[in-house]
């Protein structure tokens, strides 16, 4: 019996219809266009409007897109994991609606909470299910409406985020495609850098804290900045290390797109040609939790089938790793 991997089978995707470019920001917040773009690489990102519209409205858009394309019966779907830090509402998991919406009616679902680095930390979870002989059918939703948190008067945070989804299926391969390794990373002391104060059981909502503006994302950029260049590049050396691969094995890194220069850092202590690092950042700004599976959606007709990928992620709290995936699939 030959040994079971997790391999990613199918991709679909889902950015909303409005664009808020950085003139448009100009006009909110004291900026520009040049800042945002020399400090971020960020041109422009993309946000959920309309009444009652959260994040399982982008989550479902884009797993629908996947079934799609795919062709895959959603009732042969195991489970949905959703990895969001902005979830619909507290308590009721995102991911469990989504299941019933999209017709996955013999899934179990939940969510799944690392920040910026949820998806990363989700395909560790799915390719764990799949490996186990369980589950043949693991659907990975990462969606964030960034938008909902986001101070808009704060010219250090609201340039940076935007809103979007990217959804992966994971099923079983007999080729030795899929997940190859993993190196997973989290550490306390960064829980006061990049945070929301108010609305968890620390410090319940309340007309005071909504006064305070401690409902929308805190972030100390410099601090994160240097956690996250460090962090980043040494996950994804070491996962390059431990598997034996040069800079010309990585077919494609597949980096966070939180900023440019965090992402060029990676790239060069990896040794990885420009030619190789997909960025999609201009676009769309960090969307958190969506920011790998819409590079993945975005190039997936640039992957041959065999192709190594190297997944890297940082995000609050701190949490970060890097994931080494062989492609499994040509894309008709």
């Amino acid at each position: 019996m030959s040994t079971i991997t997790a391999a990613i089978t199918a991709v679909g995707s889902y950015v909303p219809d409005f664009v808020l470019t950085n003139k448009l920001l100009e006009t909110l917040v004291d900026t520009n266009d040049e800042w945002i773009t020399s400090r971020t690489g960020i041109r422009e990102r993309r946000i959920l409007k309309g009444d009652k519209l959260g994040t399982s409205y982008l989550a479902i858009k884009a797993a629908e897109d996947l079934i799609r394309k795919s062709g895959i019966n959603p009732a042969e779907i195991d489970a949905v994991i959703v990895a969001t830090t902005t979830p619909d509402m507290p308590v009721a998991a995102t991911a469990v609606y989504v299941a019933t919406q999209i017709g996955a009616v013999n899934a179990f679902a939940f969510d799944l909470q690392a920040a910026c680095s949820g998806f990363l930390y989700g395909m560790s979870t799915c390719a764990a299910y799949i490996q186990a002989g369980r589950y043949k059918k693991v659907l990975l939703i990462g969606a964030d409406k960034m938008s909902s948190i986001i101070d808009y008067t704060d010219r250090a945070t609201c340039i940076i985020f935007g809103d979007g989804a990217g959804a992966v299926l994971f099923e079983p391969n007999h080729e030795g495609l899929g997940l190859q390794d993993e190196f997973l990373r989290s550490d306390g002391i960064g829980r006061e850098y990049l945070k929301i104060d108010a609305g968890g059981s620390i410090l319940p909502s309340s007309a005071e804290t909504v006064e305070n503006r401690q409902h929308y994302v805190f972030q100390d950029g410099k601090t994160v900045f240097k956690y996250a260049v460090t962090g980043m590049a040494d996950v994804s050396e070491k996962i390059m290390h431990r598997n034996n691969l040069s800079h010309d094995d990585v077919d494609w890194l597949i980096a966070h797109q939180a900023n440019r220069r965090i992402i060029d850092a990676t790239a060069s202590r990896m040794g990885v040609d420009e030619s190789k690092v997909l960025i999609n950042i201009e676009k769309y700004g960090n969307t958190t939790s969506a920011t790998l599976p819409l590079l993945l959606s975005d190039f997936e007709h640039k992957f041959k089938k065999g192709d190594n990928l190297i997944f890297a992620a940082f995000g609050g709290g701190f949490t970060w790793g890097s994931i080494y995936l062989k492609w499994a699939y040509d894309k008709k």
